[in-house]
């Protein structure tokens, strides 16, 4: 791997106690490759960031980009940031108001000659497709245009690895959307390797070759998007990604293989269903995701709205079975349906996730 990070620890004091901001992490990203850390506020991903850069010291573990060690808590290595030929790409754009787009771009290249210098401002400014605005002032520039800015000064040296720090949060909700997809076809296109931590789930999948999902200063999951999205790996993940809920639900074994049944109706078609002996009496909890449902008139099995979204061209609804239980759907915005009507469903699961049933009080 190109970036490998080993058993890697960052504690922070606290009131009395001193705290685990990430917990044996290991990672690895080939060269090229684009890794997405995602998670709640406080899990532990920016922490993370910041102890590739050098920001931080490592309290255990290793870090390494192309084989050369960064940093080694049982050694006491540290390499210091600047030595590390890692770019940032941060929230606050922190462009130089009082110099051109390309003296900006220019500032880390005071090392090169004037003329290499021009050329590298230059092919940076062709690759986010700013060539046309070198000569301006920042407060010249949108939002969007200032942080693909701070890409460019950010890719101007030839890093490494380039780390960004939730780069889009404080734009709106459609450009984001645009500017990740920007993002990654300059990444892609400049060779860069990079690692990027957002909150944002869309984000994160329109982005990373993998993601990986944070929760407390672990690392629940580290895989490809898809993966992570269909094959959660814990109940946080399952949870934590996505619109869905854990239904009780058993797992039997029927005349074709094994089956689960579940109060929307047994599931006997679906991928890698677990072996009824996987949970004790067969027991477990599956999860639906929003997509996992179909409204569907016909189906005998019917639900309560109980909520509902509007998101332009679908509706997210929230449903009460009879029986009690809750599951949500993502349904055409046509099928525009009062709260409080019932309303025909149907199950039609293509991944099967199951998880232990958690003991009263219990938590992942």
């Amino acid at each position: 791997m190109f970036l490998a990070l080993d058993q890697v620890s960052l504690r922070y004091p606290g009131a009395g106690t001193t705290r685990h901001a990430v917990d044996r992490v290991s990672l690895g990203l080939a060269r090229g490759q684009i890794g997405v850390l995602i998670g709640p506020s406080g899990c532990g991903k920016t922490s993370l960031l910041r102890s590739i850069a050098g920001l931080e010291r490592l309290h255990s573990g290793r870090i390494l980009i192309d084989k050369e060690p960064l940093a080694d808590a049982a050694t006491g290595l540290h390499v210091a940031p600047e030595a590390r030929r890692i770019g940032m790409v941060f929230q606050d754009y922190a462009l130089f108001p009082h110099l051109s787009i390309a003296d900006n771009i220019g500032f880390g290249l005071r090392h090169l000659a004037r003329a290499e210098r021009e050329r590298r401002i230059q092919e940076v400014l062709d690759l986010v497709g700013l060539a046309h605005a070198a000569k301006r002032a920042p407060h010249q520039l949108s939002g969007g245009q200032q942080q693909r800015v701070a890409l460019a000064r950010a890719l101007a040296p030839s890093p490494r690895l380039l780390l960004l720090d939730e780069p889009f949060s404080s734009l709106d909700v459609d450009l984001r959307e645009h500017l990740s997809q920007e993002l990654r076809a300059i990444l892609q296109a400049s060779g860069t390797t990079a690692l990027f931590v957002t909150h944002d789930q869309a984000e994160a999948f329109a982005i990373g070759d993998v993601v990986g999902v944070m929760h407390q200063g672990r690392l629940e999951q580290w895989d490809a998007s898809y993966t992570v999205y269909h094959r959660p790996a814990t109940r946080f993940v399952a949870d934590f990604i996505g619109h869905g809920v854990f239904m009780p639900a058993r797992i039997a074994q029927g005349p074709q293989g094994p089956l689960v049944q579940t109060p929307l109706g047994d599931l006997s078609d679906a991928d890698e269903c677990p072996l009824p002996s996987a949970y004790p009496g067969g027991e477990c909890e599956l999860l639906l995701r929003a997509d996992d449902i179909v409204h569907d008139d016909a189906a005998p099995v019917k639900a309560q709205i109980e909520r509902k979204i509007f998101r332009g061209a679908e509706f997210l609804y929230t449903l009460r079975l009879a029986s009690g239980e809750r599951v949500m759907a993502h349904v055409p915005s046509h099928h525009d349906h009062h709260v409080g009507e019932w309303i025909g469903i149907r199950a039609h699961v293509d991944h099967v996730v199951t998880f232990g049933r958690l003991a009263p009080g219990g938590d992942d």
